[in-house]
C-alpha cells in the first residue's frame, strides 16, 4: 500500500458520480521553442512524455476499494500512458473562449476509477507558436497547497532540453517519521488531543448556536444560509469553464491602500461580478450572497501531502453601491471568519468542514439540494504559484489557470493562482443554466477597475444589481 487515506481523502472519492467527478485540474499555457515547427514540436513532446511510464507514488496508484469505501492506494503493475498521456489538435490555441469550451467539455467527464487518477493532455494548432496542456488529478490524492507543490517541481527554473522529467516520475522524498512516543504518553497525547478538540468544536456550534438566535451576530455564518441561485442547487452533468488574467502587483497595491489582504480585494471584485452575472438572469437579492472560504490547516513548513483544510462560508456584501464600502464589509466579515478560525485546534475545524459537508452531500444523494439554500453560493480560493517564470522541458509556462471541482449544492467555482506576476484565475459551474462564465470573466475585470478607480474617485457607484435590503435569515435550511 503506497500510502493511507484520511477521512477527508476518502470523502472525494465516496461522493464521486458521473454528475460530480471530484478531480481538480489546470489549464497550462506554454510557448514553442522558437525555430520549431508547432506540430512536430509538440508530437514529439507527446510522445516523449507517453515513454515516462515508471511512475511514481501517488501517480502509479489506483484506489483500493471494497464497494465504494476506499481503503487506501495500490500501485499497478503497467501504466497505460496512451490513456495518461494524451495529444490533441484542435482549431485555434489562441482562441481563449473556445479553448475554454474545449476544457469544458473534457473536465466534466470522470476519470477512470480502475486506473491511476490523472491525466495530461496535450492541446495544439498547427498554426501558432504556443500549446496548452490540460492537467487533471483526483482530490484525493491531495489539496491545493500540495498540487501545487507537486507542480512546482515538475517544472525547470531554466530550459532544459536533455535530462527533463515529468512530474509523475519525479521521485520525491519521504518524509522523516513523527517523533514517537512510549506508548502511555502516545494514548495520552491522542485523548488529550481529542478533549481539546471537542472542546473547541463544542465552541464552535455554540458560538452558530448563537448567532442562529440572534444574540450574538458577530460570529460566522450559520451554515445553509446561502441564497439559492441559477447556479446553486443539485449538481448535474455538464460545465462551463472560463480563464482570464489580473494583474498581481496592482491587487497588492491596492490592498496595501485600502489596509486589505489581497483576498479581500478579489472577493469584493468576485461579488460584484457574481451579482452581475445574475441579474442578467433576472435575480433579484434581500440579502449577501456567500462564498465558501478554503483555510490550510497545515503549521508553516509543514509538506504532508493528501488533504488537510477546512472549508468555512463567509459572508460577501450587500446593500452599498460604493464600491470601496462593500470591500468594507466584506473585510469585516472575512475578519470576523479568519478570528474563530485562529482561536480553535484546526482539528476541530477539519471536524466542522466534514460535519457540514456530509450534510450537503446527503441533500445531494437525496437529489433535494434544488429544496434547501446552499452552503454558499461560490467558492473561493487562492493557491501562491511560482514567483518566477517556470519551464516544461525548453518550452516557457505562459500562464497557469486552474479549475476546480464542484461542492455539493453548486455555485460557481473559482480558483485563483499566482504565477510570476500575474493572478491566473480559472472559473467553473454547472452548464444547466449559465451556459458561458465568458460574461463573469468581464464582470469581474470590469468590479476590480471600478474598485481600484473608487478609492480616488468616490462618485463611481456600480450599478444597480437587484439589491434590496433585508434582515438576513439565519435559518440553516429554510426560507423562512
Amino acid at each position: 500500500m503506497a500510502r493511507k487515506l484520511s477521512f477527508l481523502d476518502k470523502s472525494f472519492w465516496i461522493t464521486e458520480s458521473q454528475a460530480n467527478p471530484k478531480h481538480v485540474a489546470c489549464l497550462q499555457i506554454l510557448s514553442i521553442p522558437e525555430g520549431q515547427d508547432p506540430t512536430a514540436y509538440v508530437t514529439a513532446l507527446h510522445k516523449e512524455m507517453q515513454g515516462f511510464a515508471r511512475a511514481c507514488p501517488p501517480f502509479n496508484c489506483r484506489v483500493k476499494a471494497i464497494a465504494i469505501w476506499p481503503l487506501g492506494l495500490q500501485p499497478v503493475k503497467n501504466m497505460q500512458m496512451d490513456y495518461h498521456v494524451q495529444c490533441h489538435q484542435i482549431d485555434n490555441i489562441d482562441d481563449r473562449e473556445a479553448l475554454d469550451s474545449f476544457i469544458a467539455r473534457m473536465h466534466e467527464t470522470r476519470l477512470d476509477p480502475q486506473k491511476p487518477l490523472w491525466q495530461y493532455h496535450f492541446l495544439y494548432d498547427p498554426t501558432h507558436h504556443t500549446f496548452a496542456i490540460y492537467a487533471r488529478v483526483h482530490h484525493l490524492y491531495g489539496d491545493g497547497a500540495t498540487l501545487v507543490r507537486w507542480f512546482q517541481a515538475g517544472y525547470l527554473d531554466e530550459p532544459q532540453s536533455d535530462g527533463f522529467v515529468p512530474v509523475w516520475a519525479i521521485k520525491r522524498l519521504r518524509h522523516s517519521p513523527a517523533k514517537q512516543y512510549k506508548r502511555f504518553k502516545r494514548i495520552w497525547l491522542n485523548v488529550w488531543e481529542f478533549i481539546m478538540t471537542s472542546k473547541d468544536v463544542m465552541v464552535i456550534i455554540m458560538g452558530l448556536l448563537l448567532r442562529l438566535l440572534r444574540i450574538n451576530r458577530h460570529y460566522m455564518p450559520v451554515p445553509f444560509s446561502g441564497t439559492r441561485t441559477v447556479l446553486t442547487g443539485q449538481v448535474q452533468a455538464g460545465r462551463a469553464v472560463a480563464t482570464f488574467d489580473l494583474d498581481f502587483a496592482r491587487i497588492r497595491a491596492l490592498a496595501r491602500r485600502t489596509r486589505a489582504s489581497a483576498n479581500e480585494i478579489l472577493l469584493t471584485a468576485f461579488d460584484i461580478g457574481v451579482h452581475r452575472l445574475l441579474q442578467d438572469h433576472g435575480h433579484v437579492f434581500k440579502q449577501a450572497l456567500y462564498t465558501n472560504m478554503p483555510i490550510n490547516l497545515r503549521k508553516p513548513g509543514e509538506k504532508t501531502s493528501g488533504n488537510k483544510i477546512a472549508i468555512v462560508p463567509v459572508q460577501l456584501a450587500h446593500a452599498e453601491h460604493d464600491p470601496y464600502l462593500r470591500l468594507r464589509q466584506i473585510i469585516y466579515h472575512h475578519r470576523v471568519v479568519k478570528h474563530a478560525a485562529q482561536r480553535a485546534r484546526p482539528a476541530a475545524f477539519s471536524a466542522y468542514t466534514i460535519g457540514i459537508q456530509a450534510i450537503a452531500l446527503v441533500f445531494e444523494w437525496l437529489r433535494i439540494s434544488n429544496w434547501v439554500r446552499p452552503i454558499a453560493n461560490i467558492l473561493i480560493s487562492n493557491v501562491p504559484g511560482p514567483t518566477h517564470a517556470k519551464y516544461f522541458k525548453d518550452s516557457e509556462l505562459l500562464g497557469c489557470y486552474p479549475i476546480s471541482t464542484m461542492t455539493p449544492g453548486g455555485g460557481v467555482n473559482i480558483t485563483l493562482m499566482t504565477y510570476n506576476g500575474t493572478a491566473n484565475i480559472g472559473m467553473v459551474c454547472c452548464n444547466k443554466t449559465i451556459k458561458s462564465l465568458q460574461p463573469l470573466a468581464q464582470y469581474c475585470r470590469e468590479a476590480f477597475d471600478m474598485l481600484e478607480a473608487s478609492i480616488d474617485d468616490p462618485s463611481l457607484n456600480i450599478d444597480d444589481i437587484g439589491e434590496h435590503e433585508e434582515e438576513v435569515p439565519l435559518s440553516i435550511v429554510s426560507d423562512t
